[in-house]
């Protein structure tokens, strides 16, 4: 089932996305967290943040493991999403960083590539945080004839380093590859979790919330197939592609 959430306000995406995880780990303090970087969680981590100060959430026996990673960036490279985790969320609670999965960027490859699909497999999700891409891709699951059910290394579309060159210096400097979970290990999840807003992933979510149809050419409409997703969407883009709760 798919529900979905129009948010009118940043604020109301935000809250509406923390009212989930904590929800999550009052049932579930040893919950294991499916996290993503991008700029569609960051409002929802500081909701989150401010939460755990208050005393509404606690992260203290929780665990987590990220979406994906770039490869080439060391984790204290300020572009990395290592690096992204710890200043938007991991410093601010009370969460153990042991705890924290986020595949390594830097050394063998293949051994990297292993251990993160070790990790994945360890840590079965209990809700997995998603943004998309302009393209519709999830993680780093980029539209083709074909997706990848395990974590692997993807070569990036020329829409994603466009899209993500605002982080860096130059577009140059834009790793090419990323290490990302593959689409069945994100459907293994036991619920999901789908923040996105803004008119340029108007064509992306059109055809996830307004078709049927379910295509590799458009990643983000795999998450149909889930049992339990949660579209948090603002109402920029339900206004862009005409859709109403």
């Amino acid at each position: 089932m798919m529900k979905v959430i129009i948010a009118k306000t940043e604020a109301e995406m935000n809250n509406a996305g923390a009212d989930l995880i904590e929800q999550l780990l009052k049932e579930k303090p040893d919950a294991c967290l499916g996290l993503a970087t991008g700029s569609s969680p960051v409002g929802m981590y500081q909701e989150l943040i401010r939460r755990c100060e208050a005393g509404q959430v606690d992260f203290s026996k929780a665990c987590s493991v990220n979406l994906d990673e770039y490869v080439g960036l060391t984790g204290e490279h300020p572009q990395s999403y290592r690096y992204f985790m710890n200043e938007q969320l991991f410093n601010h609670v009370n969460i153990d960083k042991a705890r924290t999965t986020v595949a390594c960027g830097v050394g063998d490859p293949e051994e990297n590539l292993a251990a993160f699909r070790g990790e994945i497999a360890a840590k079965p999700r209990d809700i997995q945080v998603l943004g998309v891409g302009v393209d519709g891709h999830i993680a780093f699951n980029e539209p083709g004839e074909v997706l990848h059910g395990l974590a692997h290394m993807e070569t990036l579309d020329e829409s994603t380093i466009e899209a993500n060159q605002r982080f860096f210096a130059s577009r140059d400097d834009v790793p090419r590859k990323a290490f990302t979970m593959g689409m069945a290990e994100i459907m293994h999840a036991r619920k999901l979790l789908l923040l996105v807003n803004g008119a340029s992933k108007a064509k992306a979510i059109s055809q996830l919330l307004l078709t049927d149809e379910i295509t590799t050419a458009n990643p983000v409409t795999m998450v149909r197939l889930h049992p339990d997703v949660t579209v948090v969407m603002g109402q920029e883009l339900a206004d862009a592609i005409g859709y109403k709760a």
